[in-house]
């Protein structure tokens, strides 16, 4: 089974390789699809129908958590660009099965502590979190989500002993958490920036720094084995597109935030332009 997949990501591959492709000119292929993290929904919603109108291209776009879609791309599912955590796409880097040179880093965002916009009590820092009581704490899935490793690291900052301070809560994405804490599910949660900002009348964020640091979590997008060759152009386009300076400021609005240097995912350490004040 695995040399037959060996054999098809190669064929694949090299098929690719082999369409031209002219850079600036609209292109006509069947629907593309895109696999995207579920923090880029919002900015989706405008991002895509302008690549549809000026491109001629048709999108069909699967949300997804950045672990899941990983998982799909290796399995072969029919996806021909994926933008998710960085982390994700460089796993899939090493395997080989990202095209034109792997990953490119177009935003990041970092863990925050939320509670409920409508919550009467006096916001306090996940530091000074009482411990009398179990807290109810919605968190991203260690195990799929991609917040998982520095959700797992804050928690540990404040209290190695996590487990029996807190109630915690699983979530599949970061959607889900804030769902949680706004019916009531939940007190507080920790989700990423960008999410807490678009959902901000839904959750206030409480604490910039759960656990005392500032971990930045990259974006990435790539075009991956599993693009089709009809599609290949539409995948290019559309990788040039969302990197364009434009696109970039765009994003600003929905509340990522810009790295310092945007690489192709090269894993190297990056921090925020801006004051963290983005709206």
């Amino acid at each position: 089974m695995g040399g037959i997949r060996r054999v098809s990501m190669a064929l694949a591959i090299a098929v690719g390789l082999a369409g031209g492709l002219r850079i600036g000119e609209p292109v006509q292929a069947e629907t593309m699809t895109i696999g995207a993290a579920y923090s880029l929904k919002p900015a989706f919603q405008e991002v895509v129908p302008m690549f549809e109108s000026e491109f001629g291209a048709t999108v069909k776009v699967v949300y997804g958590s950045s672990q899941t879609l990983r998982r799909e791309v290796e399995s072969a599912a029919p996806i021909d660009v994926l933008l998710s955590a960085v982390d994700e796409l460089e796993k899939l880097q090493k395997e080989g099965l990202t095209l034109i040179g792997g990953p490119k880093v177009y935003a990041q965002t970092s863990l925050v502590f939320v509670m409920s916009a409508a919550s009467q009590v006096m916001p306090i820092s996940f530091h000074e979190m009482s411990s009398e009581r179990r807290t109810r704490v919605a968190i991203g899935a260690f195990e799929s989500s991609a917040a998982g490793p520095i959700t797992a690291r804050a928690l540990r900052a404040v209290d190695p002993s996590y487990k029996d301070r807190f109630r915690l809560i699983s979530a599949t994405h970061h959607d889900e958490v804030i769902n949680m804490i706004r019916k009531g599910e939940a007190e507080v949660g920790l989700v990423y920036r960008v999410d807490a900002i678009y959902h901000s009348g839904q959750v206030r964020i409480i604490d910039e720094t759960p656990g005392g640091i500032y971990t930045p979590v990259r974006f990435g997008e790539a075009v991956v084995w599993t693009c089709r060759n009809e599609s290949r152009a539409a995948a290019e386009q559309f990788s040039n597109f969302f990197m364009s300076p434009r696109i970039q400021k765009l994003l600003l609005k929905y509340g990522f935030e810009p790295v310092t240097q945007i690489d192709g995912g090269d894993g190297g350490d990056v921090s925020p332009k801006n004051d963290g004040n983005v709206k």
